[in-house]
């Protein structure tokens, strides 16, 4: 019976954690950040999605598109504030720029988790299920949210494989992920590209977040873990490569339900750590890295 437990609530729990590392990978890919906000923005519209709920009465479904804008007005001030003029500094050697990037996008998370602790609650935010009720799978009682969390998970994975592969926009993204010197040869301006898919990984992390919040609840205490669970899959999957980074949120995913099962929630993601290290260390390239 647990098993069968954990085999479903792995699954919901993975597709959430695909959702956030598809955005976060296709960001490394094309413009080769990575963002270590990226748990604060998912708390961030778990957080406006409660408060639109709890405190103004809005409808579910109301509440978590304006958790999602918010996730999205987070990642695109997260840009403009943090990472833009770090790349414009000519302060900043390019060479530099890696490492003052990944600084300053941590404290920034940093301050943000902080601040939502100190003006609202250090607690975990949830949000009330976008779909009520209870099935029954093989004698296990599931939530139809969690069903419906991980197909939303997947129709929006489906929906950038589709922008990314069948789009004039999408094609744009790839040959920037390739080569973006030969694109501005083509008169394309990178820092279009770059608010393009900042714009496509905030909404995704918006969606992450607010699906957390119906499932989980996601708190400031958590921003960290979230963010940790996501480079694990990143750098797991291997950089830039979003069919690894699928297969990584499974492992992870699966992993960390597992360890909160069958030993203690408060050590979920320690073996997911560990499991990162054996692949940096017998593959550093991650599961389907090409370097």
């Amino acid at each position: 019976m647990i098993a069968l437990q954990i085999l479903i609530d792995g699954f919901a729990i993975s597709a959430l954690y695909g959702l956030g590392a598809v955005g976060f990978t296709l960001m490394f890919g094309v413009s080769g950040v990575l963002n270590l906000t990226h748990g604060s923005t998912m708390v961030v519209a778990a957080l406006a999605a409660a408060l639109m709920v709890r405190r103004f009465d809005f409808a579910v479904q109301a509440a978590a598109e304006i958790g999602v804008l918010a996730g999205l007005a987070l990642a695109l001030g997260t840009y403009f504030l943090v990472v833009r003029p770090i790349q414009r500094s000519k302060a900043v050697a390019q060479s530099e720029q890696e490492i003052y990037i990944l600084t300053g996008t941590l404290l920034w998370g940093i301050m943000i988790q902080e601040a939502i602790a100190y003006f609202f609650s250090d607690n975990a935010f949830t949000v009330p299920p976008l779909m009520p009720g209870i099935v029954h799978l093989g004698g296990v009682r599931v939530p139809v949210n969690e069903i419906l969390i991980a197909a939303l998970c997947w129709s929006a994975i489906g929906l950038l494989w589709l922008l990314v592969n069948r789009t004039k926009a999408g094609k744009v993204l790839l040959g920037a992920s390739i080569n973006p010197r030969a694109l501005t040869l083509l008169g394309v301006e990178l820092s279009r590209v770059y608010l393009l898919v900042w714009t496509i990984y905030g909404v995704l992390a918006g969606i992450a977040g607010v699906l957390l919040a119906t499932f989980l609840g996601a708190s400031p205490a958590r921003a960290g873990q979230l963010t940790a669970s996501a480079f694990t899959v990143v750098v797991m999957g291997g950089l830039g490569n979003v069919w690894g980074s699928l297969i990584a949120a499974y492992a992870v995913g699966y992993l960390e339900t597992m360890t909160a099962f069958l030993i203690s929630p408060q050590i979920r993601t320690i073996p997911s750590l560990l499991l990162l290290v054996l692949t940096l260390y017998f593959r550093p390239q991650g599961l389907l890295g090409r370097r």
